[in-house]
């Protein structure tokens, strides 16, 4: 828990506090949340999952995206108490253990990333595109990455990262299909 969420933690009385329960990346959760808080917060600081980042805290660049009940959603316009009973995927579920997700494992051989802010926000973005549509054109991919901001690489390699993670990830759609 961050220095800021204890200090607010200490001041907010927990009987004013609303209890959440979830699911979160797979697993049961439950947290404590104020009525006011954000979705990216109680993340953050109740549930210390930080892959989401705060960039513009307007739904703007894309930075906090996660999935809610399997949609593409900015979790800084969410209040943490719309949580209640639903399903949430973040960054840090992508991964199966030690096994990264093919789209983690190519954006980081394709270079598709360098200071790390947009990152998570471009991954979610595009599992909820390959969960959508295994098979995107390249104008597809830039179109459902519209809403992400980079300001240091540009979007080609983050394209490229994305087509190379739909050809690893068509197979395994066939063996379980």
């Amino acid at each position: 828990m961050t220095v800021s969420a204890r200090k607010k933690e200490a001041a907010t009385p927990m009987l004013n506090r609303t209890h959440v329960s979830c699911s979160i990346n797979g697993d049961p959760a439950d947290f404590l949340c104020d009525d006011d808080q954000s979705l990216l917060d109680a993340l953050r600081d109740e549930m210390l999952l930080t892959g989401a980042k705060e960039g513009c805290g307007t739904g703007d660049c894309g930075a906090c995206s996660i999935l809610l009940d399997g949609k593409l959603t900015c979790s800084c316009l969410v209040f943490a108490p719309e949580a209640q009973g639903r399903t949430i995927t973040t960054v840090e579920g992508l991964a199966i253990g030690d096994q990264l997700h093919p789209l983690q494992q190519c954006f980081l051989e394709g270079a598709a990333l360098q200071c790390g802010i947009c990152t998570p926000g471009f991954l979610i973005s595009a599992k909820a595109l390959l969960d959508a549509n295994p098979d995107p054109t390249e104008t597809e991919i830039r179109y459902a990455l519209a809403g992400n901001l980079c300001r240091c690489t540009g979007y080609d390699k983050i394209v490229r990262s994305v087509q190379a993670a739909a050809a690893i990830m068509a197979p395994r759609r066939l063996e379980n299909a």
